[in-house]
């Protein structure tokens, strides 16, 4: 074990809220330490429903504050990540059986109002009889509602943060959990274990920032040996992968007899994303998965609004997330609140900052608050600036991806559309450091199925920390769901036999 690396900061967990706290410290001058157990965004963070949105069904909680804030910061993420985060048309089709009419064009207007909506068009009522974006749905269903959100790359705003943390000086680790930290003189001094090569590390620093969403209770209680009277009820959500079954580049949101919604959202093309469930969930976060029972509620409720039916043979993939919500005490699990909760224990004058609760929306906002409690502890660190600071490959010209979707196509003319906006959507304006100056696809290297080269991997390898097969082709692409099986076997073996003879190469 080699001596302590000193920090100012060790931040716990590599999800949104951790990568996201993990950038804007940095950005104020601190050195800090980012520390995920596994991959970047394995966990929840990637296994949600891929949205930034205020959460309409929140009001019916009288969640006011919680919605006002995600609408507000939903603003702030379409303009610093334009790339990943992009506006989209929701269609909800009226059950008069659930809901009444009265009630979701209130909850419309609240959310059109309560964030100070700017770029996104407002609601409006539809004939689903007579306009577009209803011929896929029912007879049934007369009328409509339309609005907006926007769709998120979940696992690269994660990847995102954690590439702009290390640019601002923050070491990142992954696949190397913390597996103890003690208080000593006022500080802690953190070990870490590589789960690959079984290096240890150890690190002291002035405090920790608990970001380990449903790890959260572990690493007070069994890493950091704290407490707290706070505590976190987990829930899964469950989503399905399906062939794309309508015309047209709007989502969907219906309402099932349980009150749930579920969102049917366009994705990856020629696929739709439909999700999620909400159940109580009490075994090891690690092994979560979708239950048959899940998936086929999700089918029923889709199967209740649309023309077309789906059945079990359509499934693709199907994935399940736990997401970690502050227990509020209420029992039905889609009630319980969406908001978080900080826990700062200050023993010893080495605090310990704990996060219950949080939506993927909201990092930024939580970031900030984290470093607003740290302000006392570190009183030269700078002050807020994200909010104005686009994220890596987030500067494009007014922010608008179909002005930048023209320069790509003046810059690189040999390259395929498809490949175009797979590399324009992941990058944004970063693609020079996958495309370089080549002049044909040729010269991007091995090419290993459906919009996958040599180029884009090393680049993955190289700047945003990805160590296996599965980090490449599921978490900062979603290659798997374009390569056939065989040709994702050929690409795991040539990436195992890669990594075996860069480990011979380093030793």
């Amino acid at each position: 074990m080699t001596d302590s690396i000193k920090v100012d900061l060790f931040v716990i967990g590599g999800g949104i809220l951790g990568a996201g706290i993990a950038r804007d410290a940095a950005g104020r001058g601190l050195k800090t330490v980012l520390c995920e157990k596994d991959d970047l965004a394995q966990g929840t963070s990637s296994r949600s429903g891929k949205l930034v949105h205020g959460g309409l069904r929140y009001l019916e909680y009288y969640e006011f504050r919680l919605v006002r804030e995600a609408l507000t910061e939903r603003e702030v993420l379409m303009k610093n990540a334009p790339h990943v985060i992009w506006p989209l048309r929701f269609v909800l089709p009226h059950s008069p059986q659930d809901r009444p009419a009265a009630l979701i064009r209130l909850g419309l207007f609240l959310y059109d109002h309560l964030g100070g909506r700017k770029k996104l068009p407002g609601t409006r009522m539809l004939n689903l009889r007579r306009d577009p974006e209803g011929a896929a749905i029912m007879d049934q269903y007369r009328i409509g509602f339309e609005y907006s959100d926007c769709w998120a790359d979940d696992a690269r705003l994660v990847v995102l943060n954690a590439v702009g943390a290390k640019e601002k000086g923050a070491i990142v680790v992954t696949r190397s959990p913390a597996t103890k930290a003690v208080r000593e003189n006022g500080a802690w001094k953190v070990t870490t274990t590589d789960s690959f090569t079984g290096e240890t590390k150890t690190y002291k620093t002035k405090a920790i920032i608990n970001a380990a969403g449903p790890w959260v209770s572990d690493v007070i209680n069994n890493v950091a040996n704290s407490k707290s009277k706070r505590n976190i009820r987990l829930v899964k959500g469950s989503h399905i992968i399906v062939p794309k079954f309508w015309t047209g580049a709007n989502a969907y949101l219906v309402q099932n007899h349980d009150k749930r919604v579920i969102f049917i959202n366009p994705y990856e093309g020629d696929l739709a994303l439909i999700g999620t469930t909400d159940i109580s969930y009490e075994g090891r976060a690690e092994d979560v998965e979708a239950d048959e029972s899940e998936i086929q509620y999700l089918i029923d409720v889709v199967n209740r609004y649309f023309k077309e039916k789906l059945n079990r043979d359509d499934v693709i993939e199907s994935f399940s997330g736990v997401r970690p919500l502050f227990d509020d005490g209420r029992g039905n699990p889609s009630a319980v609140t969406r908001d978080y909760v900080f826990d700062l224990d200050e023993t010893d004058n080495a605090p310990l900052l704990n996060i219950f609760g949080g939506k993927i929306t909201a990092y930024r906002e939580i970031a900030e608050g984290c470093l607003k409690r740290m302000k006392k502890f570190f009183p030269d660190m700078s002050g807020n600036w994200t909010e104005n600071a686009p994220l890596p490959g987030g500067d494009l010209e007014n922010a608008d991806y179909d002005l930048f979707q023209d320069k790509m196509k003046r810059d690189y003319p040999w390259m395929p559309r498809p490949l175009r906006n797979h590399y324009g959507r992941l990058y944004g304006s970063r693609i020079a450091a996958i495309a370089g100056n080549s002049k044909s696809v040729e010269e991007l290297g091995r090419h290993f199925g459906g919009n996958l080269y040599e180029a884009e991997v090393t680049y993955l390898v190289d700047v945003e920390f990805a160590r296996t097969a599965e980090d490449i082709i599921w978490r900062r692409t979603k290659h798997r769901l374009h390569m056939s099986a065989e040709e994702q076997a050929a690409f795991a073996d040539w990436f195992a036999a890669l990594d075996t003879n860069e480990t011979a190469k380093a030793s």
